[in-house]
């Protein structure tokens, strides 16, 4: 099956508005099934994605240049992906106008005389959405951003939402397991370190043999934060409860030196399927990969099992909405309600399964309070024989990497 990246685009966005799958997803699909150049398959990326991250905004555009009748969904969908162009790609104007109107079908007419109307009114049109609510500039939903504004102020909200709106840069994880970083470094001209983390390189390109023969992993800095603060040793008994698809799971066995047992479970068999993969690519040996839910006892969630406990756990992603573009179309406000009892239910399992003296660390990628500060309060509250012993954050507007939460318990006691 092949398409033009255009038609690639369109048929993402229609499946994106059907609400059953994320975006990244939907890609990994749509690149299975369709032969697309490497060039091709960018372009459907940044225009998918750049549509994503850009929705209220190009509505809002939308609008302006059509104010008074609906749009059918597929109408709305081609217009927004060339009203994408015009506004943000370098795309030769006359270009992106014939490519998208040849998507319109019966609507071409309709989608030619707007698109040509917002290239003579652009000028215009960007002031009067640099006037607009920020709901609408950035693009981001008017509950999440009165969170933001009450926890953090205007500022802040400002500066997240700009954030979120970048496209995101790509680092790679040396596996220490394989390679070391000056290997890697003197293989590609392209990779760069970073002052985030020495074990991180920036990539502007990334070598597929880094990727075939697991010399790297692919993730944020951000995301080592919580493996370090758990500070596994060599030799001992570790639970990763929630690591799929892997990328804290082998930074573990890394720290780990791939001595001892690390017990790596996730609910989904497809889910564990690909931690399986990322396990055999990097390396790692010591690690049991199993599907088993955390929340159920049996199989190695027997009491006291564990030296050590990682519940890196689900929760809104607002620290990464700039990879996970759409997330932020899919929270609601009763996920900040449904989320911490969750979460909380994780780490009493935890306290359940970690040995007296052994450390649980509790991490998300979230920037909510409910989700941390809130859901630590409430199991010292709620387990006595846990003690907090430090607390680490990022936030990706202050700190330059995407947002993470952990929280470092000792269990002095048998919990109650």
């Amino acid at each position: 099956m092949s398409a033009s990246p255009r038609q690639a685009a369109l048929h993402a966005l229609q499946e994106w508005e059907k609400g059953k799958a994320f975006s990244d997803e939907i890609l990994h699909t749509l690149f299975a099934r369709q032969r697309l150049r490497a060039a091709d398959r960018g372009f459907v990326r940044e225009t998918f994605f750049g549509v994503l991250r850009n929705l209220s905004a190009l509505d809002f555009l939308i609008a302006q240049l059509r104010p008074e009748g609906a749009l059918d969904g597929r109408t709305r969908d081609v217009l927004r992906l060339g009203l994408y162009q015009l506004f943000h790609l370098r795309v030769a104007p006359h270009a992106a106008v014939h490519e998208t109107v040849e998507l319109g079908g019966k609507a071409r007419g309709l989608i030619n005389a707007i698109l040509r109307r917002a290239l003579r009114e652009k000028s215009a049109l960007e002031r009067r959405l640099a006037e607009a609510p920020l709901e609408i500039q950035a693009s981001h939903p008017e509950f999440l951003l009165a969170r933001w504004r009450a926890h953090y102020g205007e500022e802040a909200t400002r500066a997240l939402c700009a954030w979120d709106n970048r496209p995101a840069e790509v680092f790679a994880r040396a596996n220490g397991l394989k390679v070391t970083v000056g290997e890697l470094l003197r293989s590609s001209p392209d990779a760069e370190r970073v002052s985030e983390h020495p074990r991180m390189l920036r990539v502007s390109r990334l070598p597929s043999a880094w990727l075939a023969q697991g010399l790297c992993y692919v993730q944020d800095p951000s995301t080592l934060l919580a493996c370090e603060l758990l500070d596994p040793q060599p030799g001992e008994t570790i639970l990763d409860a929630c690591a799929a698809p892997g990328g804290k799971t082998t930074y573990l066995a890394e720290l780990m030196q791939n001595e001892g047992r690390l017990v790596a479970c996730d609910l989904y068999e497809s889910r564990v399927e690909r931690l399986r993969e990322n396990l055999l690519r990097l390396g790692v040996t010591n690690a049991e990969p199993l599907v088993h839910d955390t929340m159920q006892m049996g199989g190695p969630f027997r009491p006291a099992t564990f030296d050590r406990v990682l519940i890196d756990a689900p929760c809104s992603n607002t620290g990464v909405l700039r990879r996970r573009v759409d997330v932020r179309w899919r929270l609601t406000e009763e996920d900040f309600i449904r989320m911490p009892i969750q979460q909380l239910a994780l780490l009493r399992r935890a306290a359940q399964v970690v040995k007296p003296g052994g450390a649980i660390v509790y991490s998300t990628c979230s920037i909510e309070p409910e989700e941390n500060d809130r859901v630590v309060e409430q199991a010292l509250a709620q387990i006595p024989a846990l003690r907090l012993v430090e607390v680490r954050r990022k936030m990706p507007h202050v700190d330059g990497v995407d947002g993470a939460f952990a929280a470092k318990f000792v269990l002095a006691g048998p919990p109650d």
